[in-house]
Parts: C-alpha cells; sequence; structure tokens
C-alpha cells in the first residue's frame, strides 16, 4: 500500500472529546471517525485491525469445533416475546416497525434467534453437539455511549452457541471454549484475567468474564495473587466480617437513645460527630425496585452492590428513590433515614453484616437526629438477610485465605452456562437414542472485537502512539524513504517495499512529500511493528535501518536481506 493513497488522516493535536487513551489514539491514528454518539466509521487502518482480530478469532473458533454463519441483524418481535425478553430488555434494545406496523429490533444478541434456528434444523442427538458462531454488528442503545468504540451503540462482536444432549456435555463445551479464548486473547497480545461474573441480562447460571486489565476499565474485578480466585466485583461473594466493635462510644447506655447530630447526614459527618467508627455506623438507603420502595441496609463503611441487590429482588428496573419520594414516605431527608419504625409497606433488606454490628448507630427517621445503641433484632429485624455488598481489597479471598486485591479491567468476553434457559422457553428439543423428547442444553461466548481492538491500544501505548502486536497490526512494516526527491532512494525504497511483499509481509510504502520527521512521527503514532528507513546509508552501503517499534531497538540490515530479515522477525512476533 502506498501512503499517498492510504486514508489515515492522523491528528497531531489531542481530540478534546477523547477521555481514554485507546479513544485519543483511535482518533489521532485516522483508525476512526465519529457518526453520531456512540457510533463510528471505522477507516482503513481501524477495519484491518479488526480484520485481524476477527480472523483470530475465527481460526481459534473453528479449532474448537465452530461453524461460522450470519443471522439477521433485524429480529422480529415475536420470538423475544415468545422467550419472555422483549418487555425484560429494556431501554437499551432499539425496537422498529415496518410499514406494515410489525414490530422489530435490532438485535443486541442473538440467543433467541439462533434457538429458533435449531428448533428448526435439529431433532435428534445424533446432531449433537453443535457449536454456531457469527462475528458481525450488535446494536445496544446505551445511556452513555463513552469511551469511543469501548461503550458503542454500535459495535462488532463474535457470539458463539453451544448445544449439547446433556450437562456434562454443555460443561465440556464451556472447558473448550474458555480455553478457546484464553488462545485468542494471548494471541492478541493482551495482559488478562478469567474472572467469576453475573449473568445479568442473558442469564445462566454460571458466567465467567475475560478482563483485559487496564486503568481505564469500567469495571472492577478482586484477585488472589496466591491462588487462581477472580471475579468481578458485582459477583464477588462476601462474608461477614465482625467490625471489633463491643460498646458505643460517648454514651454509656444499653437501651437505644435518640441524640441529635445537626448537620451530620453522610456517614463520616456522623462518624464524627458521634465519634464512632464507620464499621459501627448502620447505612440505609431507600431504593425504588420496578417503582416499589425498599430499604437496604449495609455497615457504614460499606458500599450497596446494586447488581447483587437487583438480583436478590427480582426486579427489572433499580435506582436510588428521589429524594422527595424519600421525605414523602418517611418525613425526613435521605441522610437521616434508619431502620427502626420504617412503615409496614417498605420491606428490610440487610446486609450479612448487619445483625452482627453490636450497638450501633443509623439514623432515626427525623431530620437532624440518629439513634446509638441500636441492637439488631431488639430494636430492629430485616425481613431478608442476604449478601448485599461489594468485596474490599484485603478481604480474604474465599479460596485460600490470602488477602485479595483489586484491579481495573475492559471486559473483552463474556461466556455463559445457558442450560435450558432458552431452549425451554422456545421449544428446541431433540430426540434421544431411546426416543425420548429433551431439550438441548445450551451455552454462550461473547467477543466485543472493536472492544478487543481498544483493549489492545489501551495496553500497548507509549507517549508517541500505538505499539501493535503483530498479530493484530493493520500494516506489519512501513518503508520510509528519509527523500522522496532522491530519485536513488526512491528507487531502493520501491525495491524494498517491492520484496517485502513478494514475501507475504503486509507492508507501507511512506512515498508522500513530507519531511523525514512527519514520516517518523506518523509511524510511531500509527504503531507499525517495524519501520524500514531507506536513506544515506543505503545509497553509500547498501543497508536499511529496521527500527522495531516495541523495544526500539535499530538494527542496520543489508537490502538483499530485509525482507527474510522480517519475515523471521515478525513470526517470531505472533
Amino acid at each position: 500500500m502506498l501512503a499517498s493513497q492510504l486514508l489515515a488522516p492522523t491528528l497531531r493535536g489531542m481530540p478534546a472529546e477523547a477521555e481514554t487513551v485507546s479513544h485519543q489514539l483511535m482518533l489521532r491514528a485516522g483508525l476512526i471517525r465519529q457518526v453520531a454518539s456512540g457510533m463510528y466509521t471505522h477507516l482503513p487502518l481501524g477495519f484491518r485491525a479488526l480484520q485481524k482480530v476477527g480472523n483470530i478469532i475465527r481460526e481459534e473458533m473453528d479449532r474448537a469445533g465452530g461453524q461460522e454463519l450470519l443471522l439477521p441483524i433485524v429480529q422480529p418481535a415475536e420470538i423475544w416475546q415468545e422467550s419472555g425478553r422483549w418487555d425484560v430488555y429494556g431501554p437499551e434494545m432499539f425496537r422498529l416497525q415496518d410499514r406494515h406496523g410489525r414490530h422489530f429490533c435490532l438485535g443486541p444478541t442473538h440467543e433467541e434467534l439462533i434457538t429458533v434456528l435449531v428448533r428448526q434444523e435439529v431433532n435428534s442427538y445424533r446432531q449433537l453437539p453443535l457449536r454456531l458462531y457469527q462475528i458481525q454488528n450488535k446494536y445496544r442503545d446505551e445511556r452513555r455511549p463513552r469511551f469511543g468504540v469501548m461503550r458503542g451503540r454500535e459495535f462488532v462482536m463474535k457470539d458463539m452457541y453451544s448445544f449439547d444432549r446433556d450437562a456434562a456435555g454443555m460443561e465440556e463445551s464451556y472447558r473448550i471454549l474458555g480455553e478457546a479464548y484464553h488462545r485468542v486473547f494471548s494471541r492478541c497480545g493482551l495482559h488478562f484475567r478469567m474472572v467469576e461474573a453475573d449473568t445479568g441480562a442473558i442469564g445462566g447460571a454460571v458466567s465467567h468474564e475475560f478482563m483485559a486489565l487496564a486503568a481505564s476499565g469500567e469495571a472492577e474485578i478482586v484477585y488472589c495473587p496466591e491462588c487462581d480466585y477472580a471475579a468481578n466485583v458485582e459477583k464477588a461473594a462476601c462474608h461477614p466480617r465482625p467490625a471489633g466493635v463491643t460498646a458505643a462510644a460517648g454514651t454509656g447506655l444499653e437501651a437505644a437513645e435518640i441524640v441529635p447530630t445537626p448537620g451530620a447526614r453522610t456517614m463520616a459527618e456522623v462518624a464524627a460527630y458521634l465519634s464512632l467508627p464507620a464499621a459501627q455506623l448502620i447505612k440505609t438507603l431507600i431504593y425504588q425496585a420496578d417503582g416499589r420502595l425498599v430499604a437496604v441496609l449495609v455497615r457504614g463503611d460499606r458500599q450497596v452492590n446494586e447488581v447483587k441487590l437487583q438480583r436478590q429482588l427480582g426486579c427489572l428496573d433499580l435506582e436510588l428513590a428521589p429524594d422527595e419520594s424519600v421525605t414523602a414516605a418517611l418525613g425526613c431527608p435521605p441522610g437521616y433515614v434508619g431502620p427502626v419504625g420504617l412503615p409496614a409497606g417498605i420491606p428490610v433488606y440487610a446486609d450479612t453484616e448487619v445483625p452482627i454490628i453490636r450497638r450501633s448507630a443509623a439514623g432515626a427517621n427525623r431530620e437532624g437526629c440518629h439513634y446509638v445503641n441500636l441492637e439488631p433484632g431488639r430494636d430492629f429485624a430485616a425481613d431478608v438477610v442476604a449478601d448485599l455488598r461489594t468485596v474490599e481489597a484485603g478481604e480474604p479471598c474465599p479460596n485460600c485465605g490470602h488477602p485479595l486485591e483489586k484491579a481495573r479491567g475492559i471486559e473483552v468476553g463474556q461466556i455463559f452456562q445457558l442450560g435450558t434457559k432458552y431452549s425451554q422457553t422456545l421449544g428446541a428439543t431433540y430426540t434421544d437414542a431411546d426416543g425420548g423428547e429433551k431439550p438441548v442444553i445450551m451455552g454462550c461466548y461473547g467477543i466485543g472485537v472493536s472492544r478487543t481492538v481498544a483493549a489492545i491500544i489501551e495496553q500497548r501505548h507509549d507517549e508517541k502512539g500505538i505499539i501493535w502486536p503483530v498479530s493484530a497490526a493493520p500494516f506489519a512494516v512501513v518503508v520510509v524513504p528519509v527523500s522522496e526527491k532522491e530519485s536513488r532512494q526512491m528507487e531502493l525504497a520501491r525495491r524494498v517495499y517491492g520484496l517485502l511483499r513478494d514475501q507475504g509481509i503486509e507492508a507501507v510504502l511512506d512515498d508522500r512529500d513530507e519531511r523525514p520527521g512527519v514520516k517518523f512521527a506518523d509511524a510511531d503514532l500509527i504503531g507499525f511493528p517495524y519501520r524500514v528507513t531507506v536513506g544515506r546509508r543505503t545509497l553509500e552501503q547498501g543497508t536499511v535501518d529496521v527500527k522495531e517499534r516495541a523495544t526500539g531497538q535499530e538494527e542496520a540490515v543489508p537490502v538483499d536481506r530485509v525482507s527474510g530479515y522480517l519475515a523471521e522477525a515478525l513470526d517470531q512476533g505472533r
């Protein structure tokens, strides 16, 4: 490819709208351009990177027994209504009608459609196991698209679905695909962890996410440095930990007592005013769950895990109740809400640590006042006690007891054991060897292709630009003549470019009428794994300077050997 003909509009300035490194560099290196919020055009370099990652995925899915197909993006509402998810999926689903008034959606995922296909085409145990996948665009109307292609409303995804005769077969498919995912992300040059995850809107009993570790990641994980335990904080189980509190400071009274706390609304303010540790306070939060109010209790130094809470409540919509709703229901603003004397219509859900807090303090449901010396069971009781909090760094690993550590990650893939969630609802059955009818047992396996490209850039960059791994680079080599006006230099540069192409190496010849500094800066910004410089030394000594982008190491290589030298280097880097 000639750089003079390549659509790669690089930018020198920092795009104001870009928050993350990957978003900044994908714009600056000419990989993407925004069309609308959360929607991007992938320019030639960006599309080639998508293709490279997609081809890695295809190779590993095929190796794992997958068969590629292509399902429609536009899906009829009927199959979603049949599965019960048309209303459940929520406002993230793009919905539309055709000219006849029939309802459709733009596919956010394809469990329904693939299950209906199997229902129509598979009827015997002899046709199982079956693993089908596709790579195509998905559509989700994100409330807040951000971070470029990392959280977009249109994105490229690989989704695979496994169909087995029984649970043992599904677990074997899950194992095989989990190993395939490890190979995919390793080949993409990512530093990642496989973590336990919540099943979310997809459903099923077991799920794991693949997290590319990065400070910009929206997800938070905990992991044990001593064993293989790792989990998304949304999923990580928490065990009650005594706070070591034996008495309420400052009162010396056994009975619960209301004390004035003027101006103290936050946990930090209340703790300071009462001279109590935050672990001795009870935080009471009022949520709206599908429109009804519920009270949630956690220790004062803990955070409510809303994913766990939503799973416990079994609701579709969950959010903190507006201040005015709290005041209308309880007669006080949120900062003074507590568990004693709540209206009968507001159920109380307590985290497992709350019942073991001794002589605690909490809001008195009266503005400017808090209770002290509260005793769970004596002064108040919860309707439900469950694990409702977010795990903290330093808590013991559930496997080995070693203190857990926290990290941030970008979710690049997720796998699910679905069981019969869709096959039973949608009637996807098969006839077994004895003539009996049974539901197929399913698994689901997704990879965000465009998100994986962004994750690679988040992990592999420096102050100059992108540092592509060979496996995902749009082009492997750029040939840079120092002066395109020197006919002999250009002749040798074209010769080197031709030798590389004859060797099957994807290369760009930078034949633009630009200063050498501009060409070198663009080469670093775009992130070509290798740069070949043709200059005065080439004319005088017959060598070119080959520079590796990742290490900065440079070596003089004879012109006639450069293609073999790079072929070997690229092969080692794959």
